[in-house]
């Protein structure tokens, strides 16, 4: 699960690329209750979404030629110039070199060598997100990836990833956690197989961040009543929980779960 203490390697921020701000906080205040912290000429208008006082997710202003509506994923890394060396060797590419963000932190954006988007965040005087694993806020990652193995084997080199395999009635799924832990419990995401996910395929290799619901399918009819679209209805995945896969407005991917209780 995640984790606040952030280790290398592991999600420790998310960010909401759009082209209509207003419209996205519309979107999700509704369905999730997020409040806009608006950015300043400082941050190039960057601003944060809040729950309870906490910071969930940032959001930017991206026009169409800057590319299309997404959820981006970033993880904890202490060098980012470093990491961006290795994503080079481990075969990736740099969408855009390292950068400090006022004393904030340093980012950079990087594709895998499978064409996935992800950023690096080396923390700062922001350390990452202020809230997780609470309904409103991130409590999973997934890459939809078309070679798992060739996907484990990069981010093995760039972060030190362990994968681990949880059995289900029909298969297996496989779990990531940082470098240096053993138990599945330190799982924060997973690697899903691109061409069995008939919802995500179209997207090519992508990552879903995953939030935390009380009642999925209320978030679900919520969704569609603020002008979201549904791209997986309301499902039940033993052992982990009731999901959904959604589009805000703009069309930006993202998941929704009410977890199984803990056993």
């Amino acid at each position: 699960m995640l984790d606040p203490s952030f280790e290398t390697g592991a999600p420790n921020w998310i960010d909401l690329g759009t082209p209509d701000i207003d419209e996205a906080t519309a979107f999700y205040k509704g369905l999730f209750g997020w409040e806009l912290v608006p950015g300043g000429p400082e941050t190039g208008g960057y601003g944060m979404y809040r729950l309870r006082e906490r910071t969930v997710a940032g959001v930017m202003t991206v026009s169409k030629e800057q590319g299309k509506p997404a959820w981006s994923v970033y993880f904890q890394t202490p060098d980012a110039d470093a990491t961006a060396r290795t994503v080079e060797l481990a075969g990736g590419r740099a969408a855009f070199a390292p950068m400090d963000v006022l004393d904030y932190g340093r980012m950079g954006g990087f594709t895998d060598s499978a064409g996935a988007y992800f950023g690096v965040w080396q923390p700062g005087t922001n350390t990452g997100l202020g809230v997780i694993m609470e309904p409103g806020a991130l409590v999973w990652t997934e890459l939809y990836t078309p070679d798992v193995p060739a996907a484990a084997a990069f981010f093995q080199t760039v972060f030190g990833w362990q994968t681990g395999a949880m059995q289900y009635p029909g298969g297996s799924y496989t779990m990531i956690r940082p470098a240096g832990t053993e138990d599945d419990m330190s799982s924060f995401g997973g690697l899903v197989p691109l061409d069995q996910a008939k919802d995500r395929a179209a997207a090519g290799p992508h990552w879903l961040p995953y939030f935390a619901v009380e009642d999925a399918d209320a978030a679900v009819a919520d969704a569609e009543r603020l002008g979201g679209t549904v791209t997986m209805p309301a499902t039940d995945v033993q052992q982990v929980g009731r999901i959904a896969t959604l589009a805000d407005p703009a069309g930006a991917a993202f998941a929704i779960i009410k977890p199984a209780p803990m056993p």
